[in-house]
C-alpha cells in the first residue's frame, strides 16, 4: 500500500506535464486564412521578426512599382521549428534584404502565409506553412 501511495502521485504529475511538453498543432486552417491561387513573391527590408508561439511573424517594407512602402506581415511556424530548421534569430537583423515567397491572405491585407526566405547571403530557409489545406 506505500508503494502504491507513493507512485500515484508520480504518475498525476507525469500525467499533466506530457501534454504541455508536445508541439501544438495548427489551430487553425491554411485554406480559412490564405488563398493557395493567390502565391506571392515578396523583396523587401526587415523591420522586425517576432519569434513567438504559435506562429513567428516576420515583418518586411516593400516598396511597389511606385515607390510607395508597404510593411507585410509573413506567418511562420513554431520557434522551435524554424530553430530544429536552421533558423536563428541573427538571421534576420533589423534592415536586412529578404525575398518571401507565400500565399497571400484572403481579406487583401499585406499578411502572407510564408513558405521560402531567401537571405543576402543565399541561403533558402523553409518558413513553414501552416495548417490543414496548406500547399505540399
Amino acid at each position: 500500500m506505500t508503494i502504491r501511495r507513493a507512485i500515484l502521485p508520480a504518475l498525476v504529475a507525469l500525467a499533466c506535464l506530457v501534454p504541455g511538453s508536445m508541439a501544438p498543432r495548427a489551430h487553425h486552417s491554411f485554406a480559412a486564412e490564405f488563398d493557395v491561387n493567390k502565391p506571392v513573391t515578396l523583396k523587401g527590408t526587415v523591420t522586425m521578426m517576432k519569434w513567438i508561439n504559435p506562429h513567428s511573424w516576420l515583418y518586411i517594407d516593400v516598396k511597389d512599382a511606385d515607390g510607395k512602402v508597404t510593411n507585410w506581415a509573413c506567418e511562420f511556424g513554431l520557434p522551435q521549428a524554424l530553430y530544429r530548421r536552421g533558423w536563428r534569430p541573427k538571421d534576420l537583423p533589423v534592415g536586412t534584404e529578404v525575398t518571401v515567397t507565400g500565399w497571400r491572405a484572403k481579406d487583401g491585407s499585406p499578411t502572407a502565409n510564408a513558405n521560402t526566405v531567401t537571405l543576402p547571403d543565399g541561403r533558402r530557409l523553409f518558413a513553414g506553412s501552416s495548417g490543414t489545406g496548406a500547399p505540399q
